[in-house]
C-alpha cells in the first residue's frame, strides 16, 4: 500500500468539502418542495363558509383574551392583530403577522381548515412551515371547537390592508431547510397525557389544558436549548428570557414561582390581580396579567391555579447556595444606595411601608439564582399591572440616570445577601450588560 503525499491529502480534503458544499446547497434548493404542505388559499372573494355565530365570535374573543394574540399581533398604537410588530429573538428579528381578514395581506383568503392547520402544525396558509416564534408548539393542544372560535374572531375584525415586514433573521435560520429542520428535530404535538397531573378531575384537565395551550406558560417558563426549542408545552422549570434581561422563574419550584404552598384562591388572585397576599406581578407578566390574565373568568382562574398547585416540586440547587457576605466597601456602598433611594418605601427594616412599597424580607425575586431581574428592576422601574381590582397598582420609579453600575451593584448584592436568604450578588458588568 503507498502512502498519499501532501498533495493527495490535500485533494482528498477538496473533494469532501465540494461534496459537502454541494449537499448542503441541494437541501437548500430542495426544501421548499420537501417541507411544503398543501397550498389552502382561497380566490378573493371566494366563501369561507357559513357566517359564524355571535356566540362563536364572543368565545373566540376571550380565547384570543387567553391566548395573548394581541401582544405580539398588534403593533405599538396600531390596529388589533394588524402585525407588523418585530419580536426580538437570539437569531434575529420576526415580523408578527398581519391577521385581519383583509385578503391581500392578512388572512382574507384563509378558511377555518387552514387556520386550524396553522395553530395545529405550524404552517401558513400555503404550505410553507412557519418561523417558531409563533407558540404553535403550544397551540397545538387547543381542540378544534376553540380553534374555529378564535377564527370566527379573527374573521369578524375590521380588515386592516398592511403588509408584513420581512423577517430579520440572521442567515441561515431563515432558510426553509433551517425551519424544516428545527421542525424534524424539536416540533411534537402536544397533548394532554404529557401533562403532569396528579388526577383526571375535570378542573385540573382544564388547567392544564390553559396553562399547556393557550396560556403558552412555557414559552417563557423553561429554559431553550441551543436552537431555541424547549421540553414542550409543560416544561415549567424557568429559564433565561432571550433578549429582554428577564428571568421567568421555576413554576416547579415553591422557592421561585411555585404556587404548591399557596392556596388555590391566593394564586387565582394572583393571575387576575396582579397582586395576592403573597406577592406581585411586574416586568414581562406584569404585561401578561394587564392583556391576558385579569380577562379570566373566575372558574378558570382556579383551574390554572389548581392545576399549578399540584405541579411536582423540583428546587434549583443554585437557589439554595448561601453566598458569603459582601466585601465591607461593597456592604458599605450598598447600604448608603439603600437608605438614600430605597428605605422611604421599602423600610429600612425591608419590611415594607403600607401604600409605598412592598416588603423585601422574604420576597422571592430576591433569592431567584440570578440577580437579573432585581437589577432590571433597579434600571427600568417595577409596576404593577392595572387591573379591575387593583386600577393603581403601586410603582417602582427607574434609577438607570440616577445610579451608576457600581452602586446598582452594590444594592442589588446587598440586599440579596440582607433578605433574599444570602444570595449571590451580581458584578458591576452584569449591571452595566443588562443596562
Amino acid at each position: 500500500m503507498t502512502k498519499k503525499g501532501p498533495k493527495g491529502r490535500w485533494r482528498v480534503v477538496a473533494v469532501v468539502f465540494v461534496a459537502v458544499v454541494l449537499l448542503l446547497a441541494a437541501a437548500l434548493a430542495l426544501a421548499p418542495a420537501w417541507d411544503r404542505a398543501e397550498d389552502l388559499r382561497q380566490a378573493v372573494g371566494a366563501s369561507t363558509g357559513p357566517a359564524p355565530d355571535a356566540e362563536a365570535i364572543a368565545r373566540g374573543a376571550y380565547l384570543a383574551r387567553l391566548g395573548n394574540c394581541a401582544g405580539c399581533h398588534t403593533p405599538r398604537g396600531g390596529a388589533e392583530w394588524a402585525g407588523g410588530r418585530v419580536i426580538a429573538t437570539p437569531f434575529g428579528g420576526v415580523a408578527a403577522a398581519n391577521l385581519t381578514p383583509d385578503p391581500d395581506t392578512g388572512i382574507g383568503r384563509w378558511s377555518a381548515e387552514a387556520f386550524i392547520r396553522a395553530l395545529r402544525e405550524g404552517r401558513s396558509a400555503d404550505g410553507r412551515a412557519l418561523v417558531p416564534a409563533c407558540p404553535y408548539p403550544n397551540y397545538s393542544l387547543l381542540d378544534e371547537r376553540d380553534l374555529r372560535d378564535l377564527y370566527a374572531y379573527a374573521r369578524s375584525l375590521p380588515p386592516v390592508r398592511q403588509a408584513r415586514s420581512a423577517h430579520g433573521l440572521r442567515w441561515p435560520f431563515g432558510t426553509e431547510f433551517a425551519i424544516a429542520a428545527w421542525r424534524r428535530l424539536f416540533f411534537e404535538r402536544a397533548t394532554l397525557a404529557a401533562a403532569p397531573l396528579t388526577s383526571d378531575d375535570a378542573a385540573l384537565r382544564r388547567g392544564a389544558y390553559l396553562v399547556g395551550g393557550l396560556g403558552h406558560c412555557s414559552a417563557c417558563h423553561s429554559t431553550r436549548n441551543l436552537f431555541g426549542a424547549n421540553a414542550g408545552a409543560f416544561d415549567l422549570g424557568g429559564g433565561a428570557m432571550p433578549e429582554t434581561g428577564w428571568l421567568a422563574p421555576s413554576l416547579l419550584d415553591p422557592r421561585a414561582a411555585g404556587a404548591q404552598s399557596w392556596s388555590i384562591g391566593q394564586t387565582a388572585a394572583l393571575l387576575r390581580d396582579g397582586v395576592n397576599r403573597h406577592a406581585s406581578v411586574s416586568g414581562p407578566m406584569a404585561l401578561v396579567v394587564a392583556q391576558s390574565t385579569q380577562h379570566l373568568r373566575p372558574a378558570d382562574a382556579e383551574a390554572i391555579a389548581a392545576f399549578l398547585h399540584q405541579l411536582p416540586v423540583a428546587s434549583d440547587p443554585a437557589a439554595v447556595k448561601r453566598a458569603p457576605a459582601p466585601e465591607p466597601a461593597l456592604r458599605q456602598l450598598g447600604e448608603r444606595v439603600f437608605e438614600r433611594h430605597c428605605a422611604d418605601c421599602h423600610g429600612k427594616d425591608g419590611r415594607g411601608e403600607p401604600g409605598a412599597g412592598p416588603p423585601l424580607r422574604g420576597n422571592r425575586a430576591l433569592a431567584l439564582p440570578t440577580a437579573a431581574n432585581v437589577v432590571r428592576m433597579v434600571l427600568a422601574g417595577g409596576f404593577g399591572p392595572s387591573t379591575a381590582a387593583v386600577p393603581r397598582p403601586l410603582g417602582m420609579p427607574p434609577f438607570a440616570t440616577l445610579l451608576g453600575d457600581e452602586e446598582v451593584a452594590a444594592v442589588v448584592t446587598w440586599i440579596r445577601w440582607k433578605y433574599g436568604e444570602a444570595s449571590a450578588g451580581v458584578r458591576v458588568h452584569e449591571v452595566n450588560r443588562l443596562r
